[in-house]
């Protein structure tokens, strides 16, 4: 089924808010419009949007502070992000380009350059997100993994650009360490990474160092006697109880009860073999060459 593509449009002078909105309308969009950038940023938490329209220049928070906070929070760090501002300077330009705008278009632009750009961006998300579902089943599940070996192959995706990232990953995972970490070693900035790891893996920064812990932390819980309190420090956790939910949330278990499981099964199995083994020959064998 079609899906209407939502859009919200943030900009505090009203006529072009309006006429932005209406526009995108007419064009087959679902666009919402918000007065300033604070509105904005409740509407875009609320409903999550494919697309978002923003001015710069805002009396209550700049553009620049809008596109930050969406890039730092894992939920909107993939949104599409457009400028539609009256400031045509290169260094605004380069500013949002590093923040991780994915376009920038000056006023007056035309009907015809803003739904150009919308579109574009809107084909490559989609093209993104092909990619990263046809591609992920090559990545081996956490439950899958068939030893207590873990290396980074096996939970990061092959992409040349972003090995330093994934590297620094799995150096440092253990350590508590955060998007702006990761950004500051391979020298970008945490709102630009953020962006492009999502991009191009559908995942931002934060959700891959948390699926590293994740499958570190099955690993100690079904080959060591650690408790989860000493697991969850052994992995970058400061409280465990914050452990604990991530990996309820990934796993569909506490970290507990998904030990118990293990052994459960475990047990089950090597009951099932022992009696295998010791089961009695249930026909006689026939000597060869005898008779009735």
């Amino acid at each position: 089924m079609y899906e209407t593509k939502k859009i919200i449009v943030i900009d505090n002078d009203i006529v072009n808010r309006n006429f932005v909105v209406d526009f995108l309308e007419s064009e087959g969009y679902d666009a919402i419009g918000a007065e300033n950038g604070t509105v904005g940023l409740q509407l875009i938490k609320e409903y999550l949007p494919d697309l978002v329209i923003c001015d710069l220049v805002m009396p209550d928070m700049d553009g620049y502070t809008v596109l930050s906070n969406l890039r730092e929070y894992s939920l909107t760090a993939i949104i599409s992000f457009i400028f539609l501002t009256a400031i045509n300077t290169k260094e605004s330009l380069r500013k949002a380009m590093e923040l991780g705008a994915d376009d920038y278009l000056t006023k007056p632009a035309t009907t015809d350059e803003l739904l150009r750009a919308i579109t574009i961006r809107l084909q490559k998300q989609a093209l993104f997100r092909y990619w990263y579902t046809t591609n992920s089943h090559q990545l081996t599940k956490p439950e899958e993994l068939p030893n207590t070996e873990v290396n980074a192959q096996s939970i990061f995706p092959t992409i040349p650009h972003l090995k330093k990232v994934f590297d620094y990953i799995e150096a440092n995972y253990q350590e508590g360490i955060t998007a702006s970490d990761v950004a500051e070693s391979v020298g970008y900035s945490s709102a630009y990474l953020t962006n492009q790891v999502a991009k191009q893996t559908g995942e931002p920064i934060n959700v891959w160092i948390v699926k590293r812990r994740m499958v570190a932390a099955l690993t100690l819980l079904k080959n060591t006697n650690q408790t989860i309190e000493e697991i969850a420090t052994n992995i970058g956790y400061q409280h465990t109880c914050y452990f604990s939910r991530q990996f309820s949330q990934h796993h569909g278990l506490s970290p507990a009860n998904w030990r118990k499981k293990q052994q459960l099964n475990s047990g089950s199995t090597n009951t099932k073999l022992q009696f295998i083994k010791n089961r009695p020959q249930l026909v006689k064998p026939i000597p060869v060459g005898s008779t009735n």
